[in-house]
């Protein structure tokens, strides 16, 4: 029986500097990964097969097809797996979640069989985040995301606080919502560095197509911390904290204010 969470992904900075001729985008990012996210159970069957359950295990239209099943067929594991996934991390969220997913795989794949030397061309045609989900740790993304360069954090152990409206918002339209210009680099430096002086360029048109990230921002900057910033995509917006008791206090409001938001605390590895 094999145990792995596929840890939630947030972008600390996202700068997207171009457009590209294949229709994808020239980034550089600051990934990092929260300490909780999806859970996945493993164990030998005959053939490979997902059950899905959790809160979010609805918004799953094809199990079947779904990013899990596309990362065990990737993969050599044997005769096959019976992969039981809790969704806990909301769908179309700027989380990585079904990429997360994939990253359990492969790293429960490593644990048994060993990656091949080519897995990181493999986990790149399932997502542009599959790779660094893969690692699920702190990396600096360039290109479209899967040129990754593993950096030390000196925010590891920060208290962090993930909350989305319950409103998904897909990543295509946000990207087509770009205006096009070039606002800069990611900044150099230490991680935390990175984090305070960058910026997420998909903030701007995220909002504009799904107005309830700029509420859960404004929610999340009323609560000190010191930094509040949406992650990837969207809808989903993080909160760094200096300590536990502000985040426990900062969470505890919002549950109260905004009972309907989903959010999730945790620390970053």
């Amino acid at each position: 029986m094999l145990n792995e969470t596929a840890y939630a992904k947030i972008n600390l900075a996202l700068h997207v500097r171009r457009r590209r001729q294949d229709g994808y985008h020239d980034l550089e990012t600051l990934f990092a990964f929260v300490d909780d996210g999806d859970r996945l159970v493993a164990a030998p069957a005959s053939a490979d097969r997902l059950t899905t359950r959790g809160e979010f295990a609805g918004k799953i239209d094809d199990p079947f097809g779904n990013i899990v099943a596309k990362a065990l067929g990737a993969l050599a594991h044997g005769a096959g797996w019976a992969v039981e996934l809790e969704k806990r991390l909301p769908v179309a969220a700027g989380l990585g979640g079904g990429s997360a997913d994939a990253g359990a795989i492969f790293r429960m794949v490593e644990q048994t069989h060993g990656l091949p030397d080519d897995w990181r061309t493999r986990a790149a045609k399932l997502g542009a985040d599959v790779p660094a989900c893969v690692l699920s740790t702190t990396c600096i993304g360039t290109g479209t995301g899967t040129d990754l360069v593993p950096v030390p954090s000196d925010l590891a152990g920060t208290p962090v606080l993930l909350v989305n409206p319950r409103e998904a918002v897909p990543t295509g339209p946000v990207f087509k919502a770009w205006d096009g210009i070039d606002r800069g680099p990611m900044p150099g430096g230490s991680v935390r560095a990175i984090a305070l002086a960058g910026r997420n360029d998909l903030q701007g048109p995220a909002i504009a197509i799904c107005p309830a990230v700029a509420d859960v921002l404004q929610a999340l900057e009323d609560t000190a911390p010191f930094l509040a910033r949406m992650s990837g995509s969207g809808a989903t917006c993080f909160a760094l904290y200096d300590s536990v008791e502000a985040l426990h206090a900062a969470a505890e409001k919002l549950a109260r204010d905004h009972p309907q938001w989903w959010q999730l605390a945790g620390s970053l590895r």
